[in-house]
């Protein structure tokens, strides 16, 4: 008799709606910062660099299909000018979706744009990777330092 329930649980697990899967299954995200190369003030040019963003999903009941939408944050300063810092001193930056660097990755507000997937929830983890485009525009005239910034990247599933 329980092994007919679990079979009757399993079968009503797969006809639940696509919504529904982001309960059965777990994603994790990481990231590898975007570490720009040396920038020479007043740099004509400008710096750029990538990072990467990976995601991992696993099921936990029963396989299936998903999706989820990556954002990013502002950070300091704000999506139309993200600001790396050293002490009082700042460059502007930004983060971008495309190689051409002319989407910027964000919530979704203003002119911003998360990355969205969708991806088959399995009982092993699959990975996926995703690069953010960084760009240091050129032109700025600001003193040696170490210059950094943190964003918050959030996975909604």
């Amino acid at each position: 008799m329980k092994s007919c329930l679990k079979w009757l649980a399993a079968i009503a697990a797969l006809t639940l709606p696509l919504s529904a899967y982001a309960l059965l299954s777990t994603c994790t995200v990481s990231a590898t910062g975007i570490s720009f190369p040396a920038y020479a003030s007043p740099g004509v040019a400008n710096s750029d660099s990538t990072g990467d963003i990976a995601v991992t999903c696993t099921a936990t009941l029963v396989a299936g299909t998903g999706n989820y939408t990556i954002a990013i944050s502002t950070g300091s300063g704000t999506f139309t000018n993200r600001k790396v810092t050293s002490g009082a001193n700042f460059l502007d930056y930004n983060i971008y979706t495309d190689s051409a660097r002319s989407i910027v990755w964000g919530d979704g507000t203003g002119s911003t744009q998360m990355v969205s997937d969708s991806y088959t929830i399995l009982l092993t983890p699959t990975t996926r990777h995703y690069t953010p485009y960084g760009r240091v525009p050129g032109s700025q005239n600001k003193p040696a330092g170490t210059y950094t910034d943190t964003v918050t990247v959030t996975i909604t599933y």
